[in-house]
């Protein structure tokens, strides 16, 4: 290997996998670029967590696995855009640079209608109501229409074994006090019709850390990687050989 060679580490979605980023992997790959996109743990079989983790788990989890590489490029896509935003606001030596695509870590606080149902939650389950099987069914109905069409958190109903237990803990975090942390070249990628992450986020982000530009990708939602992989290579490779 070539003592220039750059590495870029890439981290994928929640419930994602490495598999979904080869298309992106093969495009950026060179003799100058080295790629690499691990499967974040919990989300197979032979990565299956024995425990309930936290964001912290995951960062320190990166730490351990970079620990050979003096320096590297950090790709961050939807929750592992949460990984690499707080990684990067600790460990800014390991960096050369960020790239946050589509990332996920801007907490808002809930509306009134928000909270009012979240009060009704409360109720339902002091009333036992999801424990009596005239109306346990009914229940889970709700509880499927509240998270995907109220809190928009489809995550947690996907989510089986400790990983309820740590989506949980994640969403709890709001990292939006960390941008301002984060002191390396960030380049920030966002599909304009995103639905998942908002534009309003990518602003925000883009206000938040000084050493950033934002890119907005035309006609495309959360997923980039698989609804345009040559367009997003081409824009990470771009940012990469800029070093």
């Amino acid at each position: 290997m070539e003592a220039s060679m750059k590495t870029l580490i890439i981290l994928h979605g929640w419930q994602s996998s490495k598999e979904k980023w080869q298309k992106v992997k093969e495009n950026i790959e060179s003799d100058e670029i080295e790629v690499i996109v691990p499967d974040l743990p919990g989300f197979k079989p032979e990565t299956e967590l024995k425990k309930p983790w936290t964001l912290d788990n995951y960062v320190g989890w990166l730490k351990d696995f970079s620990q050979d590489k003096e320096k590297f490029f950090l790709l961050g896509h939807s929750f592992g855009g949460r990984v690499a935003i707080k990684f990067a606001s600790r460990y800014p030596e390991k960096l050369y640079g960020v790239i946050l695509v589509s990332a996920a870590g801007i907490k808002k606080p809930p509306s009134f209608f928000q909270r009012f149902l979240k009060s009704g939650a409360r109720l339902v389950k002091k009333l036992k109501i999801e424990e009596t099987p005239q109306t346990k069914g009914l229940w889970e109905i709700f509880k499927k229409i509240f998270y995907r069409y109220i809190l928009r958190k489809t995550d947690y109903l996907e989510a089986s074994g400790f990983l309820k237990d740590t989506i949980k803990n994640i969403l709890e975090e709001d990292l939006t006090p960390l941008l301002k942390e984060i002191k390396v070249p960030t380049l920030i990628l966002w599909g304009e019709k995103d639905k998942i992450t908002p534009l309003s986020d990518a602003y925000l982000i883009k206000k938040e850390i000084k050493l950033s530009q934002l890119e907005i990708l035309p006609g495309i939602g959360h997923t980039p990687h698989l609804e345009n992989p040559e367009l997003l290579a081409q824009k990470i490779k771009k940012f990469c050989l800029n070093f």
